[in-house]
């Protein structure tokens, strides 16, 4: 399984050709994509979204969340503003999942580096 996140998804279905929308195609040729509940949040809040791409997201398997999954966020990402580095909360809950379900994330935000530095997320 391998996770994405919400702008690698949007660029996928708008077409965009990237390193990530390459491994994205892969990915989906293989059944193996599942998403982090707040991705889901993030893509159906788009009020300009194609029908298509939405229906396309709930067919994916989403990951729910485990015991204390809020706690651990919350202390992973006091880890990263303690060492003065930028943690979104929408971006912590992202990667909170995958390192829950030790899955890793496809994703071109630099930002998940930290989290991934600090907190044990795996990019793919």
């Amino acid at each position: 399984m391998i996770a994405a996140d919400t702008s690698v998804l949007i660029d996928y279905f708008q077409g965009a050709n990237n390193i990530q929308t390459e491994k994205l195609d892969e990915v989906f040729g293989y059944h193996l994509l599942v998403l982090p509940p707040i991705v889901l949040v993030e893509v159906f809040s788009d009020p300009f979204l194609p029908k298509k791409f939405l229906e396309k997201m709930l067919e994916l398997p989403i990951l729910e969340t485990k015991e204390n999954f809020w706690q651990r966020a919350g202390m992973n990402r006091s880890k990263l503003i303690s060492k003065r580095l930028k943690a979104r909360l929408a971006d912590m809950l992202i990667a909170q999942s995958c390192i829950d379900y030790q899955i890793p994330l496809i994703t071109r935000d630099t930002d998940f580096r930290h989290f991934a530095k600090y907190c044990g997320l795996v990019l793919y």
